[in-house]
């Protein structure tokens, strides 16, 4: 499985979404995710793919989320 079909299954499942709704540009915001939403899907995001997530990152968008993970599995 990709990651991001991944991370869209994490965030779709934290929030009650619908993987429809959630598409690389998708903002954080546009999907009702509050600051604790996004902690949450940080931690799954970590415990799913073994790597930890700068608290600094400034990631807006599922993209942005996405080349993050990526980056740091290489």
């Amino acid at each position: 499985m990709a990651i991001f079909d991944k991370v869209q299954a994490i965030i779709a499942d934290e929030l009650d979404k619908s993987t429809d709704d959630i598409k690389l540009e998708t903002t954080f915001e546009e999907i009702d995710a509050d600051s604790l939403d996004v902690f949450q899907i940080i931690n799954d995001i970590e415990d799913e793919f073994d790597i930890e997530v700068d608290t600094d990152a400034d990631l807006k968008t599922v993209g942005e989320l996405v080349s993050y993970v990526e980056d740091a599995k290489k």
